[in-house]
């Protein structure tokens, strides 16, 4: 059955293009956006790690690579473990989010667009989004300006524009990726999920949530 959605509502997603988990939620994301009536995704950068040049130490790298086989296992997303020996790994992922950033200032169909070619390249082809030059010829790949693209990259509106994520993400108490949450009207927001949840897990609360914007049925639990 189509689910019904009321007007003046959208969904915000609050994501890390190298989080691990938010690649395991993308088939999920999916699933939603298929059946989703509102006013579309507005992607929210979560900013999982600062900008750094040092190698990723040993023990976070035995983290990363945990959180990688427990994704697998809870979701069955795929990695390529290959990236462990062909890069530098570094705990950096606040390039990739103001590769999103840059991205949408040349149009917001390219944010989806940019957010999985970063997922693709890091998970799937051993590729270092950490680094500026792979963002930049991920950009070249999806049509976009590269010249803009590597100028925006650096400037300080973009930056601006991330701080200005982490500032609403905290706003919404969306501490964990991925986070997806049904806003209605101006200062309404309901959570679907803060962190990883299964795709009958996240349709069921975006029915009830989305029931009670209707006038029938109760309120969404966080």
């Amino acid at each position: 059955m189509r689910r019904a959605i009321f007007t003046m509502t959208r969904l915000i997603y609050v994501a890390d293009p190298m989080c691990s988990w938010c690649w395991g939620f993308q088939p999920v994301l999916e699933r939603v956006r298929e059946v989703f009536r509102g006013e579309g995704i507005r992607y929210v950068m979560g900013g999982l790690a600062p900008d750094s040049d040092e190698p990723m130490p040993d023990d976070t790298r035995a983290y990363v690579q945990e959180q990688w086989r427990k994704v697998t296992g809870t979701t069955g997303a795929e990695f390529n473990w290959d990236f462990w020996e062909v890069c530098l790994p570094r705990r950096s992922t606040y390039p990739a989010c103001r590769a999103v950033i840059a991205a949408r200032l040349q149009g917001a169909e390219h944010v989806p667009e940019m957010f999985e070619a970063i997922q693709r390249a890091y998970y799937q082809q051993a590729g270092n989004p950490s680094d500026g030059s792979t963002l930049t010829e991920l950009a070249n790949e999806i049509g976009l300006d590269a010249v803009r693209f590597a100028r925006d990259l650096e400037s300080d509106g973009v930056e601006q524009s991330l701080q200005d994520d982490f500032a609403f993400r905290r706003s919404l108490g969306a501490d964990r990726f991925p986070s997806l949450i049904l806003q209605t009207g101006e200062s309404r927001y309901d959570p679907l999920t803060l962190g990883y949840a299964n795709a009958a897990t996240v349709l069921a609360r975006l029915d009830k949530a989305t029931a009670k914007g209707r006038g029938d049925g109760e309120p969404l639990a966080s």
